[in-house]
């Protein structure tokens, strides 16, 4: 089984959500026989194919970008060869470029879309892409969602109930580095023996801003890692509210960021808006016993972390009951070890990376079959779009 994944950016190039969950899917597949590459863009010179974690990633140049779209005329002749090659093609959604691309490199194998998000800030821009979002979405085998709440809660994959199920996303640990003492200690002197820990990268979703505004008042240590386009704009923020016990770490090593999990006295995820599909940091977190704290968005968020069961779930942009959440778990270390261990128990039942390779690698089967038994392909001409629910 051949499988190629196509997605605007991957490592090494860069390091995020969605970009973890390709990683995380492809080592858990190749476990199970699949050979995946991972085409992507870059704006990097040398651009030789390389292997990662026992899958071959191949980048073509980012020529430009268009409201954050990233565009290569490369790419379509890559991805034209490359799915002739494969027995599935496995796009990542949402990326407009990407739609285009499929047709126009004329892909006629088995496909499957990983449904990451709704678009919910581009709203210009999101009404002329319409047309060609859903000639896409419609003519793709199969569309995956992450979560039952986010199926439940997107008007987008309303429209396409017969081709859309769940399988959720998953981690494997043993791909996370083991950390040293010294490393250990090192940040145990540096933050303190107790704090609240935030990871991802800072953009306008992550509500971070609402999460300064609550840590006004409060003595509690509260770590930020990572960066990103907001950050100078919070660390304004913090400095214009007098938070001197916030720690912006800016982007870390795996190793540094596996010992602040492990150090962690919880997990502060303040994401307020539907951009947050899942939260790959805050399942971090549950994969390492955490009690958290989120927001609850209609969104794999809270899937994750259950409210009053493995953290606590607050309604978004509300800084006065996050820091009423923030102070609970402070203030009632039992009431956090417990949900800490709750947290990882779910991770244990639902989020596991063989789960997530399990549940593609059957359904990767059952399209290629589908379509063997369908005989030739269909193509990717223009399609019926169904109507609005």
């Amino acid at each position: 089984m051949r499988v190629l994944h196509f997605y605007k950016t991957y490592y090494p190039d860069s390091v995020g959500g969605i970009e973890q969950v390709i990683r995380q899917l492809c080592v858990g597949t190749t476990r199970l026989g699949v050979t995946n590459t991972v085409l992507s863009l870059s704006r990097q010179k040398n651009l030789a194919p390389i292997q990662f974690d026992g899958h071959t990633v191949v980048r073509m140049p980012l020529n430009f970008e268009i409201a954050s779209n990233a565009c290569s005329i490369q790419s379509l002749g890559a991805l034209s060869r490359m799915a002739r090659e494969a027995d599935v093609v496995h796009y990542h959604f949402p990326w407009p470029f990407m739609d285009l691309a499929h047709f126009m490199a004329r892909v006629d194998k088995p496909t499957v879309v990983s449904y990451h998000s709704d678009i919910v800030r581009q709203k210009r821009w999101l009404r002329l892409y319409q047309p060609l979002k859903h000639r896409f979405l419609a003519s793709v085998d199969s569309i995956v969602a992450a979560s039952p709440n986010y199926l439940e809660s997107s008007t987008v994959l309303a429209r396409y109930p017969d081709k859309t199920r769940v399988i959720t996303y998953g981690l494997d640990k043993s791909t996370y580095p083991s950390v040293d003492p010294c490393r250990l200690a090192h940040w145990r002197e540096r933050v303190g023996p107790k704090f609240f820990l935030f990871v991802g990268v800072l953009r306008y979703y992550k509500g971070l801003h609402i999460l300064l505004e609550a840590a006004k008042g409060l003595d509690y240590p509260i770590v930020i890692v990572g960066t990103g386009p907001e950050e100078a704009a919070l660390k304004e923020q913090a400095a214009r509210l007098g938070l001197k016990h916030v720690l912006f770490t800016g982007a870390l090593e795996e190793a540094d960021k596996a010992a602040l999990l492990t150090l962690a006295y919880g997990l502060a995820f303040p994401s307020h808006l539907r951009s947050e599909a899942f939260g790959i940091s805050l399942l971090e977190g549950a994969m390492y016993g955490k009690p958290m704290i989120s927001c609850e968005i209609g969104t794999g968020t809270t899937y994750i972390n259950v409210d009053g069961e493995t953290g606590l779930v607050v309604p978004p942009s509300n800084a006065q009951a996050l820091r009423g959440a923030l102070r609970t778990l402070w203030e009632n270390p039992e009431l956090a070890r417990d949900m800490g261990a709750r947290a990882e128990e779910r991770y244990q039942a639902l989020f596991t990376s063989e789960q997530m390779a399990a549940g593609y690698t059957a359904l990767y089967q059952e399209l290629v079959a589908k379509r063997s038994t369908a005989g030739a392909g269909t193509g990717v001409g223009l399609v019926d779009v169904p109507p609005a629910r």
